[in-house]
């Protein structure tokens, strides 16, 4: 009979570099192959572009193995390669557009991707443990509405195709609602983890259902006006149903209570149907998606539907394979750098290269979940999911307007599409979820130093 002592868990940063080294080579395998087949050569600056990334990547690596070294060794590689292909997507629309290197929508976006790296590095080095962000519960509802409502401000706020979530000093222009995003997803972790014993108390039974009192009902009907505000103010359709259903799936999570799904789900139809009926760049959005074809709508000077049956068209020439990076002509399609890049890689990626980039997508809405399940505190458990729902339902509402499964919102592609506010935002998220999951996957401390007993040694019976 042998007693063995339980050993710690390892690290897995060794596995996180082999990884990262292949999410490095696909996008400078891809910008070489997209050098072959637009000019004939292997662009000459590839060596420069793809160095400048994997310095990038490979120095949050090295701040991980200092600062985080439990945390989750798939995070970064999964971020690192939708970041890169979204670069070399970029690049490709701006060789179709001619536009000169110095006045590139790619040069920016690499700018934007240092930024979004090193703030990510930041937030690594400075937030030693996530339970921290607690402290800053009423303070992070602050800023998120603060940065809701920015770009309302007169001679700050800007409207780019009919929504009002830009502000702009002089040539430089920002989106608010992505920061808002991290904002309101810390607020709701922290309130939650304080209420949800409240909220999960029973009222009355109807049918099938346990509802919740009449009292509980307070938070869910201020997350519905404000995600209503957002619309009928700032005409963001986009941001008003990511902001009500990542709270409406927080909810769920801190309480387990179906309830609050099946109101959420009355609520948001409700207000839907209010929105339509009242306000007309609504119902142009509803129009476009159930009447794309429609001539009065297809031709339609404002608001017209030509920029979602051009994406369709591209992404039905793409088929299963695609016509080959470099090979199509996504710039047919109104911005097919940002609102539609994902139309833009579905027809020269096809069918197959959009399911290679979703399955990323699940794969790190997976992580998340899985560092909210294994992570000890329950703040750490609503903040890790809180992310991971944020990133997923924003991938499912664009890529589901794109394809009009839902109407068509104004939200961007995350690490994919051109915009540096949305990839400040999601590098941020990346950031907090490997310092969650460093918390989560890092060995519970030693009782001999806690003043706890120890435990009996795990008995195993040889033969």
């Amino acid at each position: 009979m042998a007693f063995v002592t339980p050993t710690a868990p390892r690290t897995r940063r060794n596995v996180e570099l082999v990884l990262l080294l292949l999410a490095l080579a696909v996008p400078v395998g891809a910008y070489a192959y997209l050098g072959l087949a637009t000019k004939g050569s292997v662009p000459g600056d590839m060596t420069t572009y793809g160095g400048l990334l994997a310095a990038l990547a490979l120095g949050v690596h090295v701040l991980l193995r200092v600062k985080a070294r439990y945390a989750d060794p798939v995070v970064l590689p999964i971020a690192t390669a939708l970041d890169g292909l979204g670069l070399v997507m970029i690049h490709r629309i701006d060789l179709a557009k001619g536009h000169e290197i110095g006045n590139s929508y790619s040069l920016r976006q690499i700018i934007w991707t240092g930024i979004g790296i090193a703030a990510a590095a930041a937030v690594v080095w400075l937030v030693a443990d996530h339970r921290s962000l607690a402290r800053y519960t009423y303070t992070a509802m602050a800023a998120g509405l603060f940065l809701l409502l920015l770009p309302l401000t007169p001679g700050l706020g800007r409207s780019i195709n009919g929504a009002q979530i830009w502000i702009g000093i002089g040539p430089l222009s920002f989106q608010p609602g992505e920061l808002a995003k991290i904002s309101l997803t810390l607020f709701f972790a922290g309130y939650l983890v304080t209420a949800r014993d409240s909220l999960s108390l029973v009222g009355r039974k109807i049918l099938f259902l346990q509802l919740p009192r009449p009292r509980d009902l307070g938070p869910i009907l201020v997350a519905w006006v404000a995600s209503l505000l957002v619309l009928v103010f700032e005409s963001d359709l986009g941001t008003s149903l990511l902001f009500f259903g990542l709270f409406i799936a927080l909810l769920y999570v801190a309480t387990e209570r179906t309830s609050w799904i099946v109101i959420g789900l009355l609520l948001f139809c409700g207000g839907a149907f209010t929105a339509w009926a009242l306000f007309s760049h609504v119902q142009a959005r509803v129009d476009i998606w159930l009447n794309p074809f429609d001539p009065a709508i297809l031709n339609r000077a404002v608001g017209g539907s030509y920029q979602i049956v051009q994406g369709l068209y591209g992404m039905a020439s793409g088929g299963l394979l695609g016509t080959g990076l470099g090979q199509g002509s996504p710039t047919l399609v109104p911005f097919a750098e940002s609102d539609f890049i994902t139309a833009s890689i579905g027809e020269e990626l096809g069918l197959t290269g959009l399911f290679a980039l979703l399955m990323l997508y699940a794969l790190l809405a997976e992580r998340a979940l899985r560092t909210a399940i294994g992570v000890r505190d329950g703040f750490g458990k609503l903040l890790a999911a809180g992310v991971g729902f944020s990133l997923a339902l924003q991938v499912f509402v664009v890529v589901g307007g794109v394809t009009r499964v839902i109407p068509l919102t104004g939200l961007t592609m995350p690490f994919l599409a051109y915009g540096g506010s949305s990839l400040l935002s999601n590098w941020i998220i990346v950031a907090i979820l490997l310092r969650i999951s460093d918390a989560a996957r890092r060995p519970a401390p030693d009782p001999a130093l806690s003043g706890v007993p120890p435990t009996a040694p795990t008995e195993v019976v040889t033969a």
